[in-house]
Order: structure tokens, then C-alpha cells, then sequence
């Protein structure tokens, strides 16, 4: 019987600043409870446990965690991947921003932020081993 092709992970979803903080926390943990999170994130930021409670539920409303119910309690895990997330985050910004062009986006940096020695040759075999056209 021939074996299928495993399903294509899903395009990850759009999510704001303060999603990304949640998120952060279901990637570091792999999964919790909402009450886990909000006493976790409290530690953190200045947010009431119905704030995060809708950022759990807009996140799973996104696809971006999905969830097991256990009676009344809900498990969250991720359900994209975290690197997934920061390359279409980081995609969209240099479209945005760059026009989609790269090297306007490092000259930019490297321009105005003072790197080491050690940051410049960790771009430089970035750029070495990066795809050509």
C-alpha cells in the first residue's frame, strides 16, 4: 500500500506583538493551560488574566495553537512551528519596510549599529554560504 505524503504544515498566521509574547511562552513550555500562562506571563507583563485569555483564544482562532479539551480544563500547544513564524515575520517586515530587498536591510544595520568582530564574520559566513542568483 503506498504510503502518503505527509500533510504540508500550514502556512503560519499573522500575529501581533502581543501574541508573540504569548506564543514565546506555548513554545518554550510545548504546552499548558491558560491559568499556566497567564501565572507565568504575570511575572512579566502588566496584562489581566481576560486579557491573555483572548490572546490564547484569537491564537487558536488563527490556527496558531491548537488545543485538547480534558473535562473542563483546556491543554494549548503550538501548532506552528516557532521558526516558521519568525522567517514569514521577518518576510513581511523586509517587504514592508525594504520593499523586499535584503541588502538595503543589512546596510541599514550594519550602517548604524556598532558590530563585533565576532557578529561581522558570523554575517560574512551567513552571506558566504547564502544562496546566489
Amino acid at each position: 500500500m503506498p504510503r502518503s505524503a505527509p500533510k504540508p504544515e500550514p502556512a503560519p498566521p499573522s500575529i501581533s506583538d502581543a501574541e508573540w509574547v504569548v506564543m514565546r511562552e506555548f513554545w518554550a513550555r510545548g504546552e499548558a493551560t491558560s491559568a499556566e500562562v497567564i501565572e507565568s506571563l504575570a511575572e512579566t507583563q502588566a496584562w489581566k488574566p481576560p486579557t491573555v485569555q483572548t490572546l490564547i483564544t484569537r491564537l487558536a482562532k488563527k490556527g496558531a495553537l491548537s488545543f485538547t479539551r480534558h473535562g473542563r480544563e483546556y491543554r494549548y500547544r503550538p501548532a506552528v512551528r516557532e521558526e516558521a513564524c519568525v522567517h514569514e515575520a521577518s518576510r513581511s517586515f523586509v517587504d514592508r519596510v525594504f520593499g523586499g530587498r535584503l541588502a538595503p536591510l543589512l546596510s541599514c544595520f550594519v550602517e548604524r549599529e556598532k558590530l563585533t568582530k565576532a557578529e561581522i564574520a558570523e554575517l560574512k559566513r551567513i552571506l558566504d554560504e547564502g544562496g546566489t542568483e
